[in-house]
């Protein structure tokens, strides 16, 4: 599975114990600083990467790690072929990646959101407490 996980809290230790379950081998790809700020926003990632890889490698259901410059994983996924890619339903069946992972040999496995985890209502929060 891929994201950027900044901000690391509940709802992604959710998407990421679901993907476990899906796999002998599961490897989360964080995309990078700099992809974050094309992608997000200039004043993202809250986060360091080296700092995000240290938290996401942590977790125990977690077998590897790595990350990636672009502002998605289609590029990385071609390259690994994974039998799994797991992606958040809001997302949808016809996500970006659905195409690359199914060309691959893969499947998809979508994983339901937990309403208000979401890193954008935690900041948002978080400035409400400020």
């Amino acid at each position: 599975m891929n994201g950027s996980f900044d901000l690391l809290h509940a709802g992604h230790l959710y998407i990421i114990h679901q993907a476990s379950l899906q796999a002998d081998c599961l490897l989360v790809a964080l995309n990078s600083d700099e992809s974050i700020r094309r992608y997000k926003s200039p004043n993202r990632p809250i986060i360091s990467l080296k700092d995000r890889l240290e938290l996401v490698a942590a977790l125990e259901f977690v077998d590897y790690v790595t990350w990636f410059e672009q502002t998605d994983p289609r590029q990385l996924l071609a390259k690994i072929c994974p039998d799994v890619h797991t992606n958040g339903v809001e997302y949808g069946a016809q996500c970006i990646e659905a195409d690359t992972v199914r060309q691959g040999g893969g499947r998809l496995h979508l994983v339901e959101r937990i309403d208000g985890l979401a890193t954008s209502a935690i900041v948002e929060k978080i400035q409400r407490c400020g």
